[in-house]
This record gives structure tokens, C-alpha cells and sequence, in this order.
């Protein structure tokens, strides 16, 4: 299908800084966001299995790379065999890790284990950090204070408020927007979209949930990425060529990932 958004912008790049990719239809996907401009794209590992797959991926597919993580849904399910994917060809980050107090599918505590063993591995091997929150804003400034966020710590899917994306600056991590910042139900994304630096935020799709309005409601895939893009432009009060650029710049950087 072709976007008629990227008729009207053939020229913009994009790093889509969180996705899931599947095996079924990775391969049209990542063709379809590199026809689209999304040239890098970071699929994200939540267990042992979804690590492997990224791997996998980031292996098969030029302008794809992977993170090796244990998502807090998955904490229960323990850390065995995620460490030693950390040394695996393509994988530039640690994580999904945090905290989900919105489900509980796995105990606080164990979240908060899991949560901290992951911030160790990200500093010993000289990752970047990705961290998942959800409900559980507290807590997660709380292990990050006592623990000390990595060097490259992101705030995936970031939606919270002014109050907590100032936080989350202090604490020195990035902020990274999806296609919830389009949504209308969610001024406060966008206060923080509009407030963040120019060198501290990325976007995601964090497909195949949450499509960017005008794709609410339907599978979401990397494609989409320049609609959230243009939402975030939107906050910031900037042209899209602007995120573009600067949203590019700040992941290749922090992904440690130069343009190909």
C-alpha cells in the first residue's frame, strides 16, 4: 500500500527506535518501512525467545538491529539464557526492562529484580538501556535513583506528563514518543514531546500495537512511523523535516549505530 504521507515527504529518514517485528511477516515490513524512509530499525527482544527472534532479525535484514531484554510481564519467568545474547552480532541494547504494576503479571518484587540485574548488564557490556514503566512511575524513579540509570537509558513509549518527562531528563535518560502522542486523548504526551531537548528524544512505533492516528484501531507496522513523526512535530510547534533529523541523529547516536 502506498502512503500518500510519504508521497508528500519521499525525502525525510527515520529510525523507528522500538518495534517488534514477527518471522511471518518481518520481510514485507521492513520493505515497506524502507520504501517508507524508516531506514533503521531496532526490534526489541521481551524474553528469551523474542531475543533470539530479534537476533535473528537484525542477522537477515540490512537496517535492522536488536535488543536482548526480559520484559516485567516475563519476570517471573527468570533470566536464564539472556545474558550470553548479549555478545551476539547486532545487538545494541539491553531491554524491554522495568516495571508493570498496570497488569502484575509477574510479582513487584521479581519486576524489581529482574529490573535491576538488566541495569547491571546494560552498564558491564556498554549498552544502551531501554525501560518499559507502566503505572509504576515511583517505583521506577526509585530503582533508577538508587541504581544509577546507564550512560544510554530510554524511556520507551513515554507516557507520562510534563512533571515526569522533567524527571526523567534529570535522571539523564532520552524520552521516545509512539503513536500515543497522536492520539487525542493525550495532552500530556505532547507537553512533554513539546518540552523535551532537541538531543533527548526518539520515536518508535512499538509495532505492531498502537497506530498513530489516522491508522488508530488497526495493526500498526514501521511504515507508520512518519505519522508519529509528524505528531510529535506537531507538539513541538516545528516542521517534520526537523524531528526527522534531529529524532534520527539522537538514535543512531544512542544506538551506537552509524547511517548506512
Amino acid at each position: 500500500m502506498t502512503l500518500r504521507w510519504v508521497d508528500q515527504h519521499p525525502h525525510l529518514r527515520w529510525v523507528d527506535q522500538h518495534c517488534h517485528l514477527r518471522r511471518d511477516t518481518a520481510e514485507e515490513q521492513v520493505a515497506e518501512a524502507h520504501a517508507a524512509g524508516v531506514d533503521l530499525l531496532v526490534t526489541v527482544g521481551t524474553d528469551l525467545e523474542s531475543s533470539t527472534l530479534a537476533i535473528e532479525m537484525a542477522g537477515r535484514f540490512d537496517g535492522v538491529v536488536a535488543t536482548v531484554g526480559l520484559h516485567p510481564h516475563d519476570a517471573k519467568d527468570g533470566l536464564d539464557g539472556l545474558e550470553a545474547l548479549l555478545a551476539e552480532p547486532g545487538v545494541v541494547a539491553v531491554g524491554e526492562a522495568g516495571l508493570d504494576y498496570y497488569y502484575e503479571h509477574s510479582p513487584r518484587d521479581v519486576q524489581r529484580e529482574v529490573f535491576v540485574a538488566q541495569i547491571e548488564w546494560a552498564k558491564r557490556y556498554d549498552l544502551a538501556f531501554v525501560i518499559h514503566s507502566r503505572d509504576a512511575w515511583a517505583d521506577t524513579f526509585d530503582v533508577l535513583e538508587s541504581e544509577g540509570a546507564p550512560e544510554r537509558t530510554v524511556m520507551h513509549c513515554f507516557t507520562g506528563g510534563p512533571d515526569e518527562a522533567r524527571r526523567c531528563l534529570d535522571l539523564g535518560a532520552h524520552l521516545s514518543f509512539s503513536g500515543i502522542v497522536s492520539f487525542p486523548n493525550a495532552p500530556e504526551v505532547r507537553e512533554a514531546a513539546a518540552l523535551c531537548p532537541a538531543d533527548r528524544y526518539l520515536v518508535e512505533t512499538d509495532s505492531p500495537y498502537l497506530a498513530p492516528v489516522p491508522h488508530r484501531g488497526r495493526k500498526n507496522r514501521p511504515a507508520l512511523l512518519p505519522h508519529v513523526g509528524e505528531a510529535v512535530a506537531a507538539a513541538r510547534g516545528v516542521d517534520v523535516e526537523v524531528v526527522a533529523a534531529e529524532s534520527s541523529a539522537t538514535a543512531r547516536t544512542f544506538y551506537a549505530v552509524a547511517s548506512g
